[in-house]
């Protein structure tokens, strides 16, 4: 095994931490761009509007209620996945931060 000063200790684990926190930033971003704006809810929100107004048309309340449903869950699918992206920002954010505190100590 190969010596390891407290400095060198200190660098690998703000390396680490940094890595961590950029990757958990990527991700979000990701996350945010891919899956809140994605095609899929986007179609499934137009088809549920669709399927609203035909109920609406013929009459058919349970159609309506349950396409009413569908629209609010469609809409909490966003959200969820909106506060999923976010809050894995500010994880990483703060895991860079604290890399960088890390490597403030380092003398």
């Amino acid at each position: 095994m190969f010596p390891l000063s407290v400095n060198d200790f200190f660098l690998t684990m703000a390396t680490g931490l940094f890595l961590i926190g950029l990757i958990c930033v990527i991700s979000g971003i990701i996350l945010l761009v891919v899956r809140a704006a994605g095609h899929d809810v986007h179609t499934l929100a137009e088809q549920t509007t669709k399927l609203a107004q035909k109920g609406i048309a013929d009459d058919i309340s349970g159609l309506v209620g349950n396409a009413s449903a569908l629209i609010n869950a469609t809409n909490q699918l966003v959200k969820t996945t909106a506060g999923i992206g976010i809050f894995l920002i500010m994880i990483g954010l703060v895991m860079m931060g604290a890399a960088y505190l890390l490597v403030a100590q380092i003398r």
